[in-house]
């Protein structure tokens, strides 16, 4: 297990967002699985703020989304990130944001988010078609993922998770 910095770019490479150092549990050939606990995350336009919960963090190194599991009170919440594949470069776990986001809720409903910043910083960086229709499939797959409570929405295992390394932070 190791401490790394989670560093999101946008398409043009500039900085989007920093989280301070996660503690990294898993890397293997398909992701980096890592956790915070009140971790501080820093915004490009200087702003900062410190996460409320403790959060699992499935950075995938051949998708083109990443997932944080927050354990909340009232269950466990989901925040996907359409964004590049993550790469470790020896400074820190990048990759490159692309606006949409979905959330799913404890009771399995979900929203996708930031519909029209996509299609802003789609028409600003010019994304290729290929790339939006990727991020589209993955949408969809995100979505057949969560019905299916395949990783990483499993909520048994992320519990488990969550119970093993809350207490190592």
């Amino acid at each position: 297990m190791s401490k790394y910095y989670i560093q999101s770019y946008k398409h043009d490479g500039s900085l989007h967002r920093t989280w301070s150092p996660v503690l990294v549990v898993e890397d293997n050939d398909e992701m980096f699985i890592a956790i915070n606990k009140h971790t501080r995350i820093y915004e490009s336009n200087n702003r900062s703020w410190i996460a409320r919960e403790p959060a699992l963090y499935y950075l995938y190194k051949k998708q083109y989304f990443n997932v944080i599991a927050m354990l909340r009170r009232d269950g466990i919440y989901y925040y996907c990130n359409l964004a590049s594949p993550s790469i470790y470069d020896g400074e820190a776990i990048k990759n490159i944001d692309y606006d949409l986001d979905v959330k799913f809720y404890p009771d399995g409903s979900h929203i996708i988010l930031d519909e029209k910043e996509f299609v802003s910083n789609n028409l600003k960086y010019k994304y290729p078609e290929v790339l939006e229709n990727q991020l589209r499939d993955e949408i969809k797959n995100i979505i057949s993922l969560h019905k299916s409570g395949q990783k990483p929405f499993n909520e048994e295992e992320n519990r488990q998770l969550f119970q093993r390394y809350l207490n190592k932070l």
